[in-house]
């Protein structure tokens, strides 16, 4: 086996791990999610209160309510919890 086909396996193995992780697991978030239950509901998610309108927008407020959780989500964690929360309510294009 060349060199090049080893490096291109390599790279085509961390590019697929890469994009796993990212994505989430939608069934761990949803989970993960009953913690946020302490404060809110689902309710916020619903079309008319939902002020979120992409991704990257959803995964930033994620971000920003885990400030305030104890113990705070992992990175892993939160790609679940973005994961579920686009699954179940924002269904992003």
């Amino acid at each position: 086996m060349s060199r090049w086909v080893r490096i291109g396996g390599v790279l085509l193995a961390i590019a697929v791990s890469a994009c796993g992780s990212a994505g989430g697991d939608a069934v761990k978030g949803e989970q993960l999610h009953r913690a946020c239950f302490g404060c809110h509901g689902t309710e916020l998610y619903t079309p008319d209160r939902a002020k979120i309108r992409t991704s990257a927008e959803l995964r930033k407020a994620v971000i920003e309510w885990n400030d305030r959780m104890n113990p705070k989500f992992t990175k892993e964690e939160i790609d679940d919890v973005v994961a579920y929360l686009e699954r179940d309510f924002y269904r992003f294009p």
